[in-house]
């Protein structure tokens, strides 16, 4: 690769960075005290932990989301968990984040943006091969919230595009909501254009790599909260992640949980 082009392409993946921790900032979880209808203007997906071991409060309830084929978690008592991650960049933290996934033959479904497979294909390709699902998180990252559907065609399609261009097939239609903003109207763009939209229920502050949280806070968070029919968002970014997923997938194991792949999960 020569000089010019490896400054060209650092230069995309900061400004990619930026745009995706910047928006996250923006986006943190918030706490909700109460189930309420799903927001008709822009909002922030939020969720409110009241009880370990059990499934939070959120923005919108089970029947609420599944008008729109979207989804926050499974409604059951079985201790299933389904494992997703959301990839703005690579940094490094990947390949030991799919090591771990395979020693414990645990399928997840990677959420990905154009930076992310412009510059690191061999990692969606490897993805694939050993059966995950690799998922539309947007070409740009940016709030999807209010854009009309001609917009928010584009910002997905573009990155349909790619995906097809690079990996020689369509992409599977599974959507999340970058920084985690969301409408309802843009739930129903999704849902006309075949997506199915998947949101989270057991997330922590991991995205930042310029401050870690220690495996302590980490495994304190995630072990806690942890709860039957979880869908997890992790972000690729974080090193913590990347060193903690064997021993985090051993423990939740231990508690009896076992990892499905959302193409499992039960949508009644």
């Amino acid at each position: 690769m020569n000089e010019e082009r490896k400054k060209s392409l650092a230069k995309i993946v900061l400004i990619f960075a930026a745009a995706f921790f910047a928006g996250h900032f923006a986006a943190r979880v918030v706490d909700v005290t109460g189930t309420s209808a799903i927001q008709s203007s822009e909002g922030n997906w939020g969720l409110s932990f009241q009880e370990d071991g059990k499934p939070p409060v959120a923005n919108a309830t089970f029947e609420e989301l599944a008008k729109y084929n979207a989804y926050y978690a499974e409604d059951t008592e079985e201790k299933v968990l389904y494992l997703t991650f959301d990839c703005g960049y690579e940094n490094g933290n990947t390949p030991a984040i799919l090591d771990a996934l395979k020693k414990h033959n645990a399928k997840a479904t990677f959420f990905i943006v154009g930076n992310f497979l412009s510059t690191s294909p061999e990692l969606v390709k490897r993805m694939l091969a050993e059966g995950h699902i690799v998922g539309n998180h947007s070409f740009h990252h940016p709030d999807m919230s209010a854009m009309d559907k001609e917009a928010f065609s584009k910002e997905l399609g573009e990155l349909e595009t790619l995906y097809e261009q690079t990996i020689g097939e369509p992409m599977k239609k599974y959507y999340r909501p970058p920084q985690g903003k969301y409408s309802e109207n843009n739930l129903k763009i999704a849902k006309e254009l075949g997506y199915k939209t998947f949101f989270w229920s057991l997330a922590y502050v991991d995205w930042d790599p310029d401050n870690q949280p220690s495996h302590e806070e980490a495994f304190d968070k995630l072990l806690k909260r942890v709860h039957p029919g979880a869908i997890v968002l992790l972000h690729n970014t974080s090193k913590t992640n990347g060193e903690i997923l064997d021993e985090l997938l051993t423990k939740w194991e231990e508690m009896g949980y076992t990892f499905k792949s959302l193409d499992e999960l039960r949508k009644n």
